[in-house]
């Protein structure tokens, strides 16, 4: 499992420039951030984490591109190349404000495995965001009442735990949902790198 972390845990943590890492990056590696934006903060105050996002590395080796396969609120399932994250997030030319790790399965799914995941996700691009799943899951944390609606729209951490499931690698949901920090707890997260 990936220990836990606090949020000066992850100041103190040295960043390794992502030229460094770039080339050890690999399809299936796990993308985690704890953004310092207003959604960002409502994620980890719900979730009681300092994870605010999750997604999935992708990695074209034909095209020599790093790319994220992610749910993103108002824009929905996507796929974005890493280094816009690092030098213009949201076209605002500046990097992401907020820290960024890597993480990797100790059990990595063999690449045919792999491949399926991807694809689930690539099958999924365009979806939109479950926005509504946010306040779903903040009435059924402080209610303890409710349970997941099953829809074709997704947040973060369902569509990593969704893909994950096409490669065999199954995410234990809280209660009736699975945030960012279900998937860093599970014990087969490691963590590689922080790159921002």
């Amino acid at each position: 499992m990936a220990a836990p972390i606090s949020k000066q845990q992850m100041h103190d943590t040295p960043v390794i420039p992502y030229q460094k890492i770039r080339d050890s990056l690999k399809t299936g590696h796990i993308f985690f951030t704890s953004g310092s934006y207003l959604f960002s903060g409502i994620i980890q105050k719900l979730t009681k984490s300092p994870w605010s996002h999750v997604a999935i590395v992708y990695k074209d080796e034909d095209l020599g591109r790093v790319m994220i396969l992610e749910a993103e609120p108002s824009v929905g399932i996507r796929l974005i190349p890493l280094s816009t994250y690092l030098r213009d997030y949201k076209g605002a030319k500046r990097p992401y404000k907020g820290q960024i790790f890597m993480a990797k399965l100790t059990e990595f799914p063999e690449h045919e495995k792999l491949k399926k995941a991807i694809s689930f996700g690539l099958d999924e691009l365009t979806r939109p965001y479950d926005n509504w799943e946010i306040i779903r899951i903040m009435l059924r944390i402080l209610f303890r009442k409710g349970k997941r609606e099953r829809n074709r729209s997704y947040i973060c951490s369902e569509l990593v735990k969704a893909a994950f499931a096409k490669a065999g690698v199954d995410f234990h949901m809280k209660d009736t949902y699975i945030s960012p920090q279900e998937i860093w707890a599970d014990h087969r997260v490691e963590m590689t790198y922080r790159i921002l």
